[in-house]
């Protein structure tokens, strides 16, 4: 049993009012039934959604589908609700991510063939759902002129169910349409992280095998050019770095903690007010989104295989404003960074918080922008920043790859992607890497306890490049330390072992500084 839920939004005459639209798949003989005070023509939806969702190739659920719309006391009228409907069948049974309809308004009437038609009444809908807080949309494309008449809200328009799985991301069924659509010899330009971070290999191996292209700019960083360079122009160096801020969210948050002294909570609901974090932003802060695009930057960079699941990952939720102080204190400025390395012909690849020095290009990125650090052997240093999200700048970095596939299409030129492995590169265990730590302790405050602490570090490989006692309160001192260059197993070690001293009262805070 799976529920899918969205929002749609009705009317009575101008009177607009928001509508929960909710989908339960449930054992049972096949039946599609729609309630909540539908009238006669909202109830033909059913025929006209569940057409639609099979022509994407989605296969219907052959068991018992409800869709409840609510308030069950207004009356629902018109085909408007058609593609609220089959997203929340969608979201139901898998297709689509469950959060990312979370809060979104989503109005279409839909044909049989799946193509979404343009309603009418869009303004004010747009105005009831600007009023009730409502920031994101899904509308029909053609109502796109109409939508751009309010300003403060992410519409986002399609012209097809399809384009409604695609957009919301997910592995499957996205995947699936992806490889159809290269087997069938179809150019394909996609923004799905999800499927490139899992797949990238198979798909730009299929596509180069059948003559295709398929781009993918919008996946990492917006309308930054990251994706192109790493394939072309920076094809002639041999890439060994990647540092990158890809997710807007956690580098808002960090530059509202750096810069107005804000904890991490009053930050976070900062940027859900703006719109910037999801109603569940755990894959943006606990480093998952940058996760996903930092192994499609390594598969490229390297030519070597990575996937999201070869990527170690910490978030920024631990990340206090005295760690943003004490960072300042030691001229570094804290930064969610997706980093990946090739080290001896092996590739290191992670998403962490790290210490990096105020100097250093990527400690000026500020708010929701995005930049990627590259280091080559013959290119030296370069750095590409810009905005890494919204639907501008990702529609900028979409129509850039559908005028090269055109572009390819008329010179009959398809088929060249720069991105397939050709070498095997293992990825290194996490244990078996290197950083340098900032750790902050409160210990006891008597004598010998940052002696007993620097003795344990020491008999573990750990060296200390800086260390400096804070203040002392109710007989407890706070210690920071920064080391030196350490392996990652010989850090835990020690912390271990510190962990159980009794002059330990707390692990307060544990960041890698940027440099070996």
């Amino acid at each position: 049993m799976a529920i899918g839920s969205t929002l749609s939004v009705g009317l009575i005459g101008l009177k607009a009012f928001i509508v929960q639209v909710q989908a339960f798949i449930s054992p049972g003989l096949p039946y599609f039934s729609i309630i909540g005070l539908p009238d006669a023509s909202l109830s033909e939806a059913r025929e006209r959604v569940k057409s639609a969702c099979q022509a994407t190739g989605f296969g219907w659920p052959q068991t018992r589908v409800t869709v409840n719309m609510s308030p069950a006391a207004m009356p629902k009228r018109g085909s408007s609700h058609d593609l609220a409907i089959a997203a929340s069948v969608l979201c139901a049974a898998g297709a689509i991510g469950h959060d990312c309809l979370e809060d979104t308004i989503v109005l279409g009437e839909v044909n049989l063939d799946g193509s979404v038609l343009p309603i009418h009444g869009l303004l004010p809908i747009m105005l009831h759902a600007e009023e009730r807080g409502v920031r994101k949309m899904i509308v029909p494309h053609r109502n796109l002129d109409e939508a751009s008449m309010v300003d403060g809200l992410d519409v986002v328009g399609v012209r097809h169910v399809g384009e409604l799985i695609e957009l919301m991301g997910g592995v499957e069924p996205a995947r699936t349409y992806i490889v159809e659509a290269l087997e069938t010899g179809k150019q394909v330009v996609t923004a799905n992280k999800d499927v490139l971070a899992e797949y990238g290999q198979e798909i730009l191996t299929l596509a180069e095998n059948n003559g295709c292209d398929i781009q993918f700019e919008a996946a990492v960083a917006g309308a930054i050019p990251i994706i192109r360079p790493l394939k072309q122009s920076l094809a002639g160096s041999m890439l060994t770095e990647i540092m990158g801020i890809v997710n807007g969210t956690t580098n808002y948050i960090l530059t509202k903690m750096s810069e107005e002294g804000m904890d991490y909570q009053e930050a976070l609901a900062k940027a859900m007010e703006l719109g910037y974090a999801e109603a569940d932003p755990t894959a943006d802060v606990e480093g998952y989104d940058a996760g996903r695009k930092i192994a499609i930057m390594s598969s490229l960079a390297f030519n070597s295989k990575v996937t999201f699941k070869d990527v170690y990952m910490e978030g920024i939720t631990k990340i206090t404003s005295d760690d943003i102080r004490y960072a300042k204190e030691f001229g570094y400025v804290i930064k969610l960074l997706g980093v990946t390395k090739l080290v001896n012909n092996e590739i290191e690849v992670k998403v962490h918080p790290m210490l990096i020095p105020e100097q250093h290009p990527l400690a000026t990125v500020r708010d929701s922008f995005n930049a990627v650090f590259v280091h080559g052997e013959a290119c030296d240093d370069a750095m590409f920043m810009g905005r890494g999200a919204g639907k501008m700048p990702t529609a900028s970095a979409v129509m850039g790859d559908i005028i090269i596939v055109m572009r390819n299409i008329v010179h009959d030129n398809c088929g060249w992607n720069g991105g397939v492995a050709y070498k095997n590169y293992p990825v290194k265990p996490i244990e078996e890497t290197r950083s340098r730590y900032f750790l902050r302790l409160q210990v006891a405050n008597k004598p010998g306890a940052l002696a007993n602490i620097a003795g344990v570090l020491g008999n573990n490989d750990v060296s200390i490049a800086q260390v400096v006692q804070k203040r002392a309160r109710d007989g407890v001192a706070e210690l920071v330390v920064i080391t030196d260059s350490v392996l990652e197993r010989h850090f835990n070690d020690a912390l271990m072992i510190v962990k159980g001293m009794s002059v330990l009262r707390e692990v307060s805070g544990i960041i890698r500084v940027y440099g070996d």
